[in-house]
């Protein structure tokens, strides 16, 4: 899709760039996208690992195209409807990655009937429900809790995980697959070093769940992990069988925050419409709110809560970030940026701002029925 390109600040009707834009929209650049998915696939294919790409951040059939080009064909979803979606959209080996809600047991059936599906384990109690009510093979991993302490058995916890694995042993329809984990605690690190060293440790630790399960008559189980922050970051996956990131296809202020991206490398904003100024109080206020957005945040040093950072469009989607403008606030339906007078009067009520959010992952999610790429 192209449009006319604009050197100036956008005036609705007057070098306006996305005229079809009537409200909060996101915009997805298409060239980096691909290029973080190419530049992700590589890095999986020179250390020998499995690129199972988490799909839960763009939720797009379009966008899951374009991993296609790349080799993919296994993916990860995390929900059972996720599942649903993208199955109808000619994908068949995909792995739920949210533990099993048996409530969904009629879905999941359904679903096991027409493709390779993977389920998350962390309980005989759930063993046992599927013991009783699949209706197809089903792959299973036992989910791991390697130190985000959010769901999954603790990595340490080596006679529950081989309790787990033998009641998983004992039906004909659940095939025991391996050990799956996200180290979610790197979103908590302060330095890429650090989420490095996350990266190694948790390898280290499921290694050392897999070789006792082994020593119990488990052999060759695999190893799954999936944080994008970690998998950006590390070079060399050595330890593990199968990464899942998902973030890095849009990346956005949190993984530039970590130091996980370049700006350059962010590929998703928000286009929010400019409703009102306030020059008095050097604001703008956008059609663009938390359900847009989300309320998600970054506390900076001076200890400002950014909730997005501003750019003018583009035809290519938007331009470097205006210095000194940001989403300094959001309620349901407004955003509230702080900028200088300079700026301010140069914008103008209906022109476009484009807000790179802070989770591009609740964004696209939001904004499902939304979307522009360019």
């Amino acid at each position: 899709m192209s449009f006319a390109a604009s050197n100036q600040v956008n005036q609705p009707g007057k070098g306006d760039p996305f005229p079809q834009i009537l409200k909060p929209t996101l915009l997805i650049n298409r060239e980096r996208a691909i290029r973080n998915i190419r530049q992700m696939a590589e890095k999986a294919r020179a250390s020998g690992v499995r690129f199972r790409p988490h799909f839960k951040t763009h939720q797009s059939a379009a966008v899951g195209e374009w991993f296609r080009n790349f080799g993919v064909e296994q993916i990860t979803v995390s929900s059972v409807d996720m599942a649903c979606y993208f199955a109808a959209h000619g994908w068949r080996d995909i792995t739920i990655a949210f533990p099993l809600n048996v409530r969904e047991i009629e879905k999941i059936n359904a679903l096991a009937k027409e493709l390779r599906l993977h389920l998350l384990v962390e309980s005989r109690e759930t063993a046992r429900f599927l013991k009783e009510h699949a209706a197809a093979e089903l792959r299973l991993w036992i989910k791991i809790d390697a130190g985000s302490r959010r769901s999954g058995i603790p990595w340490d916890r080596f006679v529950e995980i081989a309790a787990l694995a033998a009641e998983i042993r004992t039906s004909p329809r659940l095939n025991l697959q391996g050990l799956l984990t996200h180290a979610g605690h790197t979103y908590r690190a302060t330095s890429p070093g650090e989420i490095r060293e996350i990266f190694r440790e948790t390898a280290l630790r499921m290694q050392a769940a897999r070789e006792h399960l082994a020593l119990q008559g488990f052999p060759r189980l695999e190893i799954s992990v999936g944080d994008t922050p970690a998998c950006s970051l590390v070079e060399d996956f050595k330890g593990v069988d199968e990464i899942r990131p998902g973030n890095f296809v849009y990346y956005d202020l949190m993984q530039l925050e970590l130091g996980a991206c370049r700006e350059e490398e962010i590929a998703a904003a928000v286009a929010c419409p400019v409703a009102a100024k306030h020059p008095g109080r050097g604001e703008i206020v956008l059609y663009g709110g938390a359900v847009h957005l989300s309320k998600e945040f970054i506390l900076t040093k001076e200890g400002t809560r950014l909730f997005g950072r501003a750019a003018l469009p583009r035809r290519e989607g938007w331009g470097k970030f205006l210095e000194n403008t940001f989403v300094a606030a959001l309620s349901q339906e407004h955003g509230i940026v702080k900028t200088g007078q300079e700026f301010l009067s140069q914008i103008q009520v209906g022109s476009l701002l484009m807000v790179v959010p802070v989770h591009s992952c609740l964004a696209a999610d939001l904004l499902k029925q939304d979307q522009v790429i360019v």
